[in-house]
Order: C-alpha cells, then structure tokens, then sequence
C-alpha cells in the first residue's frame, strides 16, 4: 500500500501557481492598495513635498517649477514593489516548511483547505460588512507594528520605499492572508514561496497604477474595489473548500453535484468502462449489462483531469490499476486514493501501477489529485 505524497515531490508547474498569479491580478491588487497603499502614498507625499522645498526659486516673485511626476514617483513605486515581492517570497518558502514540518496525510491537508476556503469566504463576507461577526476573519497586526510603519511612511529617504516595501508582511491584506494559509497547506518551501511570488506578482501591475489614482478617487475607488476583490474572494474560497473535501474522500463534493444529480436520476449516467487490449492501448468496452468487467482498468492522467474519471471494477477480487500519462505535468500526475491511503507520483510520460485490494459490491472508492481538482471514483459490481 502506497503512503501520503510527500508535499516535495509535486510538479513545480502546480496549477496552484497559476491560480495565484490570477488571483493577484484580478483581485489581490485591488485588497492590497487599499490595506498598503497608503503607506506608499504617504511617503510619495513626503518626497514630492520635499522635492518642491528643495526647487524653491531663488529670487522673489520667481515660479517654482514643478517636479516630474512621472519620473519622480515611477523610482520610489518600483522600489515598493521590488522590496515586497521578496519579503513575501522569503514568507511564503517560511510558510511551506511550516507546512511541511506538520508531515499531513490526505485527510488532514483536506480538513485544512476546508478551513482555509472556510477563513476565505468569512474574510470576503468581512469586506461586504454583511455580518459584525465576520470582523473575526481579518488578522490585525499589533498596534505597535502599525504606529512604526505609519511613522516610517512619514519619511522622506531614498530607503524608506524599501523598508515599507518588506514590512507589508506585517499587514497583509485579507486576499494575502487567504494566500498564505494557501502557502502553508502546500507543505511545501517551494511551493509556499512559488504561490506568493506569483500572487505579489500578479497584483504588482495593479497596484502600481492603482496608486496613480488613489488619492483621487477617494471613497469610491474603495466602496467598488472592496466589493470586486471580496466576489473574486468568495469563488477562491469555495474553489479551495471543493478541494478539501475532494482529499478527504468525500463522497459529496461542489465539483460533483451536477455528476451526483445525474447518477440519482439515472444510475448508469456517464458511467464508462476501459480496459487494456493486447497492443496495450486503451479501448473502451461495451456499455452494456452482459459486457464483463475486467479486473484490469486503465485511467490517463492528463493536464485537465482524468479520463475515464468513471470506471466500473469486478467486486471480491483484487484489482490492477495501471495510470497512463503522456506529456502530463499539472497536480493530477499526484494521483490519491484517500480512503485506502493509496498515492503515486507518476511520471511525466509513462505507466504506474497500482494493486487495489478486494473491495465489498457497491463500494465507491474516490480518486482524486494531491490537491482536489481534479477527482473520479471506481465503483465495484
């Protein structure tokens, strides 16, 4: 019997990053402007207020010519930047070892993506003002911690865009820290950092010109920019929520409501059945009640999920499951079997092999990838 994947040993083209890096441009922008923004704007402030002393004419009556905006601010915001897609690197690789310290199985990386996705539509429903209780969701930093970044904002030194830059860490947004409980459920350094490289990424074209307009906009900038970025919250969230129940084997998953429907109206519905022909490649049999049930099933693991991801096995026998990849390098190479506690890495082309034990008539075993996307079952007759 196979044990827990470790967390190390996923593809570094984990889907994960690229739902990072999306959510950064969609939404991590907009929630993060509004939480650090006005640091950055602040000590833009300062520096043009002290670039306009620095231009005073030096004769009476004589204009003062004004700074170039442009040039002037393009310097202090890249450096912002720069600074804090490092630090939240270096956090997300402390976070994935954190994870990965924890040594989860399936079972407890799923409970903890359902807490997760759970902290992240409660941290949405905070955003919206829907409830008081959901204040509960956002983690504020000590009030020391804040007192020192607005008294550093107030400087006006060619370091100061820096060292706000890495201390955003202490105040992350309520899209970050949904990002780095993602981190830490990872298990993995790697990992951990690749997601929050990719989300500060992601949202570092947003904010750089959201705060062109920040200060002009005002009130409502925030009012429609909350709402945005809490909507691209909630469906993260339940994303990640579907996910964890998907690793710990539940039968009853978001993903598999339409499937579920369809079975209870019909139970053959969407129902296949492939088995191995002698040239090894994979044909489908009849789908017919008289078609016999081999013993020997065959499921590819492709880039978008598995195929067949409905398959039928003869019951009281045991069964081979062979695993087929071609060119395959997304989460679903990370193949689980939550209830029997069965996992294989497969390779990026080829064959693995997996010996299921006896299963009881009607059994349903779910299959699913290291993260919950992409999910099937194998039922027993």
């Amino acid at each position: 019997m196979g044990h827990p994947l470790d967390a190390e040993t996923q593809d570094p083209m984990d889907p994960l990053l690229m739902v990072a890096l999306i959510t950064g441009l969609t939404t991590g922008g907009l929630s993060c402007m509004l939480v650090q923004g006005g640091l950055l704007t602040t000590s833009l402030a300062s520096q043009m207020e002290a670039e306009l002393r620095a231009r005073k004419p030096s004769r009476p009556g004589r204009a003062t010519r004004a700074p170039a905006a442009g040039r002037a601010l393009l310097q202090p915001i890249l450096l912002f930047l720069a600074a804090k897609l490092l630090a939240y690197t270096a956090l997300g690789f402390a976070l994935g070892a954190l994870g990965s310290v924890l040594s989860l199985t399936p079972a407890m990386r799923g409970a903890l993506q359902i807490a997760i996705g759970i902290f992240m539509v409660g941290n949405a429903l905070r955003m919206l003002q829907v409830h008081p209780v959901f204040r509960y969701f956002n983690l504020e930093p000590p009030a020391s911690v804040t007192r020192a970044l607005r008294r550093k904002s107030r400087q006006s030194t060619g370091l100061t865009p820096l060292a706000l830059g890495a201390m955003t860490i202490f105040i992350p947004c309520g899209v970050t820290q949904s990002m780095m409980a993602l981190a830490i459920g990872t298990g993995s350094p790697l990992l951990g950092a690749g997601i929050l490289f990719a989300f500060t990424l992601g949202a570092s074209p947003v904010f750089f010109g959201l705060i062109y307009l920040a200060m002009r906009l005002g009130a409502l900038l925030e009012k429609n920019f909350t709402r945005v970025a809490a909507a691209g919250l909630i469906l993260l969230g339940l994303w990640t929520f579907d996910g964890g129940l998907n690793l710990m084997g539940s039968p009853v998953s978001l993903s598999r409501l339409p499937q579920l429907v369809a079975e209870a109206v019909s139970p053959e519905a969407g129902l296949q059945t492939f088995s191995v022909s002698g040239g090894g490649e994979i044909s489908p049999l009849a789908r017919q009640d008289a078609a016999p049930i081999s013993n020997k099933i065959t499921i590819e693991a492709g880039d978008n999920g598995y195929t067949p991801d409905r398959v039928r096995a003869p019951a009281n026998q045991p069964v081979q499951l062979q695993l087929v990849t071609r060119g395959t390098y997304s989460c679903s190479r990370a193949f689980l079997i939550p209830s029997l506690d069965l996992s294989a890495l497969l390779p990026a082309t080829g064959v693995e092999t997996l010996d299921i034990p006896p299963q009881k008539p009607g059994t349903r075993l779910q299959f699913t990838c290291s993260m919950g996307m992409f999910t099937g079952v194998i039922t027993f007759q």
